[in-house]
């Protein structure tokens, strides 16, 4: 085991580049700990499923080889280190809101009360400063029973107020001993910090995070819950944009997906200078959100993110593409999504430097910026007369004794994840990706970048590319692919 220089980390080392990047776990820690059989062997509706218990050495590969950076396995162990009458569980959402928030908790709480016998859980409100601030609720099978028919939280939820020496003292006083925490990337890292802190008091408690983000963002894993509901709502707003610039002359439909390079979609219709404002939410989307909804829609025309510099003015220039759309179909779409070009918008972001609760920067409102710079353009020079349109593993890992993980889908495969592994980095579009390439074909727009800028994109994803080689070759030569990602921590092989 190697601790690589970073707190809580375990990286276990195997033959042929194999790498491990486990979880804590309780024993960690906390030496002697018993050990009790798992309670689903006797459960009649898994008894008789054939190897329904994942091996101890079961992991899960990052890439499609052997070789390379691979988590835990997740699912349910044959023993476990609590017993069904000692665990007190609690349950946190925090952040923003994102579809399927009171489905996780019903999951989490029948789960627990089903598989596992558990019939203490509260419910922690109004996000992390509920620990110390306000009331629990306790939750049972019967009373989220019909949660998951309903929008956002029954917990409420909240940015800030994130007090770790707070909340975990309350956690110590109320003898609670496994905490999940349901959030996006922000969320995950006040978990990370509430796990550091347990561990510091040498404190019985396992804490599990379960990924929510519509931005698809956090780091690793292939997909967090509500992302392709998010898709199929923004096909909506994208539908509802192209119908409405379709029955205008020159018509433009904009679809913004807003926050921290996310949150709602404003909906506004421009027709003969009246305005209409309508709003829908759709909650935390990030710039993958945009580039799959595009593709997913077939309707968009254009499509803007942060990753990709786009420019206004001259050739090549979005201006540009708009003329020569209106010229070939009379009608556009356009879907942007927040955090696109505010290197345009340099000057006046440097007059504010603001943060919201969570300590995320606050972008300006491109979508705003941008319908008034083609307005201006079109209309202001009399050029064209225009109409815009606005438009649950985590139970099985706190059970089986791992804590500060993430649990989440790996190449495929739900794993447990490292909260560093999580927080250390974002996903990002990468615009030398095979995926952009497709969003460009599907629109058939220009790329907008510069030789210059396709040359620093090439030469910042050859880290990532020269590490993929490294890995899938041995003395010069290329290991096929396996179909199996699922390898042993003693083998070299899947």
């Amino acid at each position: 085991m190697a601790l690589d220089g970073r707190p809580n980390t375990k990286i276990v080392h195997g033959e042929a580049g194999y790498v491990l990047e486990d979880v804590p776990h309780l024993t960690d820690y906390i030496p002697d700990l018993p050990t009790y059989p798992n309670p689903l062997q006797d459960n009649p509706a898994y008894s008789v499923v054939k190897q329904y218990f994942v091996n101890l050495d079961d992991t899960v590969a990052q890439k499609s080889s052997p070789r390379g950076t691979h988590f835990r396995r997740a699912g349910p162990r044959r023993k476990v280190y609590f017993e069904s009458d000692e665990v007190h569980a609690c349950i946190v959402t925090c952040g923003g809101l994102c579809p399927g928030l009171n489905t996780v908790i019903r999951e989490i709480v029948c789960g627990l009360a089903h598989m596992y016998g558990v019939t203490k859980i509260l419910g922690i409100q109004d996000g992390y400063k509920g620990f110390y601030a306000r009331n629990t609720i306790p939750l049972s099978p019967k009373s989220v029973n019909d949660i998951h028919k309903r929008g956002g939280t029954i917990l409420g939820s909240s940015r800030g107020g994130h007090d770790t020496s707070k909340i975990v003292d309350s956690i110590q006083d109320r003898g609670i001993n496994q905490v999940y925490i349901i959030g996006g990337d922000g969320t995950q890292k006040g978990a990370s910090v509430i796990f550091e802190e347990i561990q510091r008091r040498g404190l019985k408690v396992a804490v599990a995070g379960i990924p929510k983000t519509i931005d698809n963002d956090i780091a690793v894993i292939d997909k967090s819950f509500g992302f392709d509901t998010a898709v199929e709502e923004a096909q909506r707003a994208i539908n509802a944009a192209h119908v409405e610039s379709e029955s205008v002359e020159n018509g433009i439909g904009m679809v913004k997906l807003m926050g921290r390079y996310s949150g709602n979609a404003m909906v506004t219709l421009r027709y003969n200078n009246k305005l209409i404002f309508y709003w829908r939410h759709l909650c935390y989307v990030y710039a993958s959100f945009a580039m799959y909804a595009t593709l997913a829609s077939r309707d968009v025309d254009c499509c803007l993110i942060p990753e990709s510099p786009f420019y206004l003015e001259g050739k090549g220039g979005l201006f540009e593409y708009i003329e020569k759309l209106f010229k070939e179909n009379g009608h556009m779409v356009i879907v942007v999504a927040e955090g696109a070009g505010q290197e345009l918008l340099a000057e006046i972001l440097r007059s504010m430097n603001h943060q919201d609760a969570s300590g995320n920067k606050l972008l300006l409102d491109v979508g705003l910026w941008l319908s008034q710079k083609i307005k201006d353009h079109f209309t202001g020079k009399g050029r064209i007369s225009i109409n815009l349109k606005y438009i649950g593993n985590a139970i099985h890992g706190a059970m089986a004794g791992y804590t500060g993980f993430t649990v989440g889908p790996v190449n495929g495969r739900h794993a447990y994840i490292p909260f560093h592994r999580v927080t250390e980095t974002q996903n990002k579009v990468v615009i030398t990706d095979q995926m952009w390439a497709r969003l460009l074909s599907s629109t058939n727009q220009p790329s907008f970048l510069s030789p210059e800028d396709i040359e620093l994109a090439k030469k910042e994803d050859e880290p990532t590319n020269q590490l993929l080689d490294s890995n899938n070759q041995v003395d010069g030569h290329h290991e096929k692919s396996t179909e199996d990602n699922n390898c042993s921590i003693q083998q070299t092989s899947c």
